[in-house]
């Protein structure tokens, strides 16, 4: 079967509708919707629209908070914490990213620890939001158990993504968003549909024995192959900022995402950096010095048959394309939106496969 292809203006509206049908407030749809449609518009899909089935069962079911009343406490000059009411963890992102950027203009940094959120989707779009305004974005969290220690035999880490963002003056933003583990269970997935075997280092069976076969798979191995300590210790520093700062649970204490209790929060925590370049070298200087950084790397010596691409390239090449050509709704997910669809009594938002949308 062909995957579907629907326009970001119409899964925009049609993811909106389905989180207000399960009980989302207008500001927790909005942002929600703003999050995973920057995941699908740059082709990073796993933290795209497909979790929108997701989304729509966990506020269903009340393990996150529809109608969330937020609070910010400011701690310092430049610090406070986010009390995210167990709502959307995209909510709560975009909303500490916001104080943030305020605490940056008056302290020149500002960092916002945020608790008692929930699973958040791509780390990026909160970096690039604080970029957006002209700032250094910073973002990490935490999750459930999935990833192995290096040597380790359980499963001990999330994913705990690192995301950061920085203005380039004529240009888009410099874009890093990266899992600590060595592949996201997406991949996993996918190379299972596809009959295929795993790269070496990525992934491993219940005993924390490497595995190349998908469906052996038990959990996913840290970053960095057989230098996984590397892939591991970002993952720890994710999970101190994100937990331990913000007095949350550690990742083994999370329920799972994918469990079946959808009725009980996570507590889970986030960590947002906002850094205003007017407090150091000046917004301007920033702006173009990164160009000229970009401009050089790009312009670097590349392998035979390679390119060199800095942090984002990729993605914003992926968001030109879906921009004109619409977001490829894969299979299953289709056959999803088509059970939300009757649930909030709206139409799919599809056109036909492999149509432009342009």
């Amino acid at each position: 079967m062909t995957d579907r292809y629907a326009s970001l203006s119409d899964l925009s509206q049609f993811c909106d509708k389905v989180l207000r049908a399960a009980g989302a407030d207008a500001p927790s749809a909005a942002a929600a919707t703003r999050a995973m449609l920057h995941a699908s518009r740059l082709g990073v899909d796993s933290h795209g629209v497909r979790l929108l089935p997701h989304y729509d069962m966990v506020l269903r079911g009340g393990r996150v908070n529809g109608t969330p009343r937020t609070r910010f406490d400011r701690t310092r000059a430049g610090s406070g914490l986010l009390d995210a009411d167990n709502g959307h963890g995209a909510l709560a992102a975009y909303t500490a990213s916001d104080f943030a950027c305020i605490l940056a203009r008056e302290a020149g940094i500002g960092a916002v620890g945020i608790r008692r959120t929930s699973h958040f989707g791509p780390a990026g779009a909160y970096a690039l939001a604080m970029a957006e305004a002209g700032m250094i974005g910073i973002v990490m969290c935490h999750s459930d158990s999935f990833v192995r220690l290096h040597d380790g035999a359980e499963r001990f880490h999330g994913t705990n993504p690192i995301a950061a963002a920085v203005p380039v003056a004529g240009d888009r933003p410099w874009l890093l968003d990266m899992a600590t583990s060595a592949v996201p269970y997406n991949r996993v997935q996918l190379y299972k549909s596809l009959g295929r075997a795993l790269p070496d280092h990525t992934a491993s069976d219940a005993q924390g024995v490497d595995t190349p076969d998908p469906n052996a798979v038990d959990m996913l191995a840290p970053m960095g192959g057989e230098f996984g300590f590397k892939g591991a210790g970002l993952a720890g520093l994710a999970e101190i900022f994100s937990a331990i700062l913000t007095g949350m649970k550690i990742g083994p204490e999370i329920l799972p995402m994918a469990g079946p209790d959808v009725s009980t929060p996570r507590e889970m925590g986030a960590f947002v950096i906002c850094i205003d370049p007017d407090g150091f070298i000046g917004g301007e200087m920033l702006r173009a010095g990164m160009l000229h950084y970009m401009e050089t790397l790009r312009s670097s010596a590349a392998r035979a048959g390679a390119r060199v691409m800095a942090p984002g390239d990729r993605e914003w090449a992926e968001a030109d394309r879906r921009d004109k050509a619409g977001v490829p709704v894969d299979p299953d997910t289709a056959r999803a939106f088509g059970r939300l669809a009757e649930l909030a009594d709206i139409a799919v938002p599809f056109a036909k496969a492999g149509v432009t949308c342009g």
